[in-house]
Order: structure tokens, then C-alpha cells, then sequence
């Protein structure tokens, strides 16, 4: 019996689909490691033999790893890489794709860096799964932003009750199952911290 070429089409199509769902899997696997300071999750986006090209940084994934923590260790108490636009090129088990990124860091000095740029990335499938072979990170644009408090999370007693922001694996998004430990609390007046200035005033600024 022939296959249907139709039915052949949809399921080339979800392949597809599956493949792009993995790799995007894959990058932010890669973006979540280094916020989070976790080796093994960033390591598990790159093929061993990877070559990443991050600026001043050329080298295989491990060593990026590790000086990109010691330099974010050193210069930031947070970052957050963040993924948006998204395409990708299938070609058999290779891919190309291009993410664009938003980069904010809370530097150790008070003052907060953001950056734009994006991620141009080959990736093999090997053995089933897809991984990058080579990284070449364009930067757009960099700059500061000024520090703002933000009303709604400002002098708040048990904020961290149901967890601390941590670059390693005491951050709550590694608590399972996560549950809630907080009481339920509502503002009295919601509208009160809806601007920063708000909370200046509150404290008698």
C-alpha cells in the first residue's frame, strides 16, 4: 500500500516542528545555565568539540563556562539572558538559527547593564539529540539603566519565604514540587504602588 503523500507531508512537518521545539529547548537550556551557574545544564546545550565566539572569549564550551562565570561572579549579583525572535533553517541533522537576545545584569557596583544582540548558531543532531557546534554571538547595542525600585516587591517582610534568588541550585526553580509558603496578603490600597515615586513617598522620602 502507498502511503498517502499527504499524510507523508504532516508527518514531515511535525518532524520538523519537534526538531525546532528541541533546539529551542537546547538554547535555553544554555541561557538558563549561565544564570543559574549551573555547569552541567549549560554544558548540556553544546556537542563537546563546540566552538563558542562571545567577543573577547573564543574557546570550546567548558572553558567559556567557566570564565564567563568567574567574570559574571565577579562583576554581577544577577543576570538574566533572555530568548525572542527565533528562526531556524532544518538541513537534514544540521541546523542554523538566529535568536535574538536581551541581556540585563544587576552589577555589583548598584547600576544595571543591558544588552541586545544575537545568537547565530549550527547545530547537529548526533545520536538523537541536537546541540550546538558553534556559537557566534553579535552584539547590537549596550548600555545602563537606571536602578528604579520596584513598589510592589519594596519592604515586604517574608518576600523570600517562598524561596531566595540564587546562582545555584538553592534557587526555587530547582524546589519540587514548588508549593507555596506565604500567607495570603492584598494591599489595602493597589494603587499606591503603581509608580515607583509611590514607594519613596511611603518611606517618607
Amino acid at each position: 500500500m502507498v502511503e498517502n503523500t499527504d499524510e507523508m507531508t504532516r508527518r514531515a512537518r511535525l518532524d520538523a516542528v519537534l526538531d525546532r521545539q528541541d533546539i529551542f529547548d537546547c538554547l535555553q537550556r544554555i541561557s538558563r545555565g549561565i544564570d543559574r551557574f549551573d555547569r552541567a545544564l549549560f554544558l548540556s546545550g553544546y556537542h563537546p568539540d563546540a566552538i563558542i565566539d562571545a567577543g573577547g572569549l573564543v574557546a570550546d564550551p567548558e572553558r567559556v563556562y567557566d570564565h564567563g562565570r568567574e567574570l559574571h561572579e565577579h562583576g554581577q549579583e544577577a543576570t538574566l539572558h533572555h530568548l525572542h525572535n527565533h528562526s531556524c533553517e532544518l538541513a537534514g541533522e544540521t541546523a542554523h538559527s538566529e535568536t535574538y537576545f536581551f541581556y540585563v545584569g544587576r552589577n555589583r557596583d548598584g547600576t544595571n547593564w543591558q544588552a541586545g544582540g544575537r545568537y547565530l548558531d549550527r547545530l547537529e543532531c548526533r545520536a538523537g539529540r541536537w546541540k550546538v557546534v558553534f556559537r557566534y554571538t553579535v552584539m547590537e547595542w549596550s548600555g545602563e539603566l537606571p536602578t528604579v525600585a520596584v513598589p510592589l516587591f519594596e519592604n515586604v517582610a517574608d518576600l523570600h519565604r517562598n524561596g531566595v534568588p540564587c546562582r545555584d541550585d538553592r534557587d526555587p526553580s530547582y524546589r519540587r514540587p514548588l508549593l507555596n509558603r506565604r500567607a495570603v496578603t492584598v494591599p489595602a490600597d493597589a494603587r499606591a504602588l503603581s509608580t515607583p515615586d509611590a514607594a519613596k513617598r511611603s518611606a517618607g522620602d
